[in-house]
């Protein structure tokens, strides 16, 4: 299961128009909305990717505003993993469960999977919280990530995983995190 102290979780390319046009757009920035407000409600470190943002655009602004204290990383390569910024910040965090959102789920997410298997890390997709612009495009990427040894998951079990426990005060909190 996933815990919140050997958590991270990597925002890949939510931004421009792309963003705008994947399968489920709406349902896409939602629950990546709602995993970003879990980060901060459990102290989940967020890694901000944007590929090319002089040509593809900023992130989405609903995104970017829940990351106050982040800075983006801008990137070429398909892979989030292969920037170097990336793997010195994990390197840092020490932290070996790796749960990957964004777009798109069949080239950067997953491209971005397969080098952090490599390199021995736990990938967990957040399947609600992932996208790509044809839906048969998104399942394959699923697929082909699962294939290579990833979780498939949900953003509402995640946030579960990292509460653990129902009642008290926190509990409350939490409740107000997947309404």
């Amino acid at each position: 299961m996933i815990n919140t102290e050997n958590a991270v979780v990597i925002l890949i390319d939510v931004q421009g128009k792309l963003a705008q046009k994947v399968v489920n757009s709406d349902a896409l920035h939602q629950k990546t909305a709602q995993l970003l407000r879990a980060c901060q409600h459990f102290d989940v470190p967020v890694i901000w990717m944007e590929q090319l943002p002089d040509k593809l655009g900023p992130t989405s602004p609903s995104l970017a505003a829940l990351l106050p204290d982040n800075t983006p990383i801008a990137k070429q390569t398909f892979s989030a993993y292969a920037h170097p910024d990336v793997q010195q910040l994990l390197t840092t965090l020490n932290r070996k469960q790796v749960i990957l959102c964004g777009i798109e789920t069949h080239i950067c997410v997953y491209q971005t999977a397969c080098d952090l298997l490599r390199a021995h890390y736990h990938v967990h997709v957040a399947v609600d919280a992932t996208s790509s612009c044809h839906a048969n495009h998104h399942q394959a990427g699923l697929s082909m990530m699962q294939q290579h040894g990833a979780w498939i998951t949900v953003v509402e079990s995640l946030l579960f995983e990292w509460q653990q426990q129902a009642g008290g005060d926190d509990f409350k909190r939490f409740l107000s995190l997947i309404k």
